[in-house]
């Protein structure tokens, strides 16, 4: 861990870092960028404490880990209550995720339905399903989604689609996708614990 790692421990937390350093959080990644913390990031537990972080960061690298049920247990393991993580992932009909080998879980509008908590919120009638039994291998974690949309391009002339696409992500996804499809997903999510957390033997499940 760097030594502005060690004067920023328990705030921010970016995970997969590459080449994005960013002063103030602990950059995590596999491999030795130059300033980052190298981790394993399929082994867990993560070298850090329960509840740590505040706000956590995944770009572009969970869809390159295997099992997504043991990784983001970890990362709601490590996150505080109500901690902000921000995950964006490609589009799994994108170009962008079927052209990399290295690519190893699909992502989809819904990827995050399974641990979704949804006390309090009016289901839409497409969601009245998160009611019953949920495929997360009876995973503690939950999180408030706060937010879920396409980012349709990084071409400015196509971006305007957006707005159209994320009026019903979930529906045009369904129906639509295949015709326009966008290029990654972005989710922004609050963490959920409610005084329940794993042991600090880490995740497990496939």
């Amino acid at each position: 861990m760097t030594d502005a790692d060690k004067g920023m421990a328990g705030k921010r937390l970016n995970i997969g870092c590459g080449l994005d350093i960013r002063p103030g959080w602990v950059n995590l990644d596999m491999v030795d960028y130059g300033g980052n913390t190298v981790v394993d990031l399929l082994s867990y537990p993560w070298p850090f404490p329960d509840s740590h972080f505040d706000e956590v960061l995944a770009s572009h690298i969970l869809e390159h880990l295997p099992n997504f049920n043991a990784v983001i247990t970890e990362i709601w393991r490590v996150s505080r209550p109500g901690a902000l993580v921000v995950v964006r992932v490609p589009f799994f009909l994108s170009t962008k995720y079927y052209s990399e080998p290295d690519h190893r879980t699909p992502f989809g509008i819904r990827s995050f339905d399974n641990y979704e908590d949804v006390s309090g919120r009016k289901l839409r009638f497409y969601e009245q399903w998160k009611r019953g039994h949920r495929t997360n291998y009876n995973s503690p974690a939950r999180f408030r989604v706060e937010e879920k949309k396409f980012h349709v391009s990084n071409f400015a002339i196509l971006r305007w689609m957006g707005f159209i696409l994320n009026l019903e992500p979930v529906l045009y996804e369904r129906f639509f996708a295949t015709w326009f499809t966008p290029e990654e997903v972005w989710f922004r999510l609050r963490v959920v614990k409610d005084g329940v957390g794993p042991g600090t033997g880490g995740p497990t499940g496939g």
